[in-house]
């Protein structure tokens, strides 16, 4: 991979930023893409000097700008989007527009562009209505939400503009990813770090649900590792695979050892106890992964159980956060 040209769209979010932390470490080329509507440049502010590293400010959907982006380019992540069930059914519209268009965007500029391969995130949301459990890639339900749907339709896209152009394209059905530098501000914010900022203010974060309702759980480490293995493994093109932790984990479970692993700094959060509201709109009951096929042609493994991946996030939040500026 040293010295290939890589193009990381959404590259100064949560994710993109990670898989960018890494490629530099391996000696590649990276161009970040982001127009900083969820991305954040305290994400990318470590890369700015370094010499391998570009930043263009943009928006993944213009067609002009994608084109002269990924000209020459090795490889494409894609991980831009408008993420959160809750966002896409308040404003469907942004959904689609940032996730179809932009999706067609960046492959379509990607085939002109010669890349080789395009490694892009989809999601566990396309699962839907399906109760069968574990999640197996070949059997996916109804579209409970907006974002769900545009996820589908980026996964079709995939298959499409395989065949229509000729190009490589792998996607990732992300499950509830988590780790350091995930934003834990704003009403769209994941459950994980929103319990991390609650709990190291002392105060009581929010449970959808009565905590029952489970969730696999998957650590940022383990994402990267998946992405960087899809980019060159063999055979894998057109096929979809589930990134996940194949372990399901209770959302009052999740609070309990978000509140261990931060208690151990400070023994008052021990004190902290959630509130509980209605289930939201879109939510699903369980998910739970299986993750054989990425195990099979990815090389994919767990790095860290759930609990020492916790306390690495728990760590990080408790040495990053700000507690004397409101979110």
């Amino acid at each position: 991979m040293k010295g290939k040209k890589i193009i990381v769209t959404g590259g100064a979010g949560f994710i993109g930023s990670a898989l960018t932390e890494q490629l530099l470490k391996l000696g590649c080329k990276v161009v970040c893409v982001d127009n900083f509507s969820i991305g954040r440049r305290e994400n990318i502010a470590g890369f700015l000097a370094h010499p391998d590293y570009t930043l263009v400010e943009g928006d993944i959907c213009d067609t002009g700008l994608m084109k002269e982006v990924c000209s020459g380019a090795d490889y494409v992540l894609h991980e831009a989007a408008l993420g959160s069930v809750p966002r896409s059914i308040a404003n469907p519209s942004a959904s689609y527009q940032a996730n179809i268009t932009g999706t067609a965007s960046v492959f379509h500029a990607a085939a002109l562009g010669g890349v080789k391969r395009i490694v892009f995130a989809s999601s566990s949301s396309v699962y839907g209505d399906s109760t069968e459990l574990p999640k197996q890639e070949d059997r996916t339900g109804n579209a409970l939400s907006p974002y769900a749907l545009t996820k589908k339709v980026c996964e079709q896209t995939a298959l499409l503009f395989k065949d229509l152009y000729h190009i490589e394209i792998v996607g990732l059905r992300y499950f509830n990813v988590f780790g350091r530098r995930q934003n834990p501000a704003g009403a769209y914010a994941a459950v994980i770090p929103r319990f991390m900022d609650a709990l190291l203010r002392k105060t009581s974060p929010v449970i959808y649900g009565d905590g029952t309702n489970s969730r696999d759980f998957t650590y940022i480490d383990d994402v990267v590792q998946a992405n960087l293995n899809a980019l060159t493994a063999p055979g894998i093109n057109g096929m979809m695979f589930n990134v996940a932790s194949a372990r399901a984990i209770t959302l009052l479970d999740l609070f309990c050892a978000v509140r261990e692993a931060l208690a151990e700094r400070d023994p008052e959060i021990r004190k902290v106890q959630p509130e509980f509201a209605p289930p939201r709109t879109g939510d699903i009951p369980h998910s739970l992964a299986d993750i054989s096929k990425a195990e099979r042609h990815l090389g994919y493994q767990v790095q860290l159980s759930f609990e020492d991946a916790i306390r690495r996030t728990a760590l990080w939040y408790a040495e990053n956060s700000d507690l004397s500026n409101e979110k």
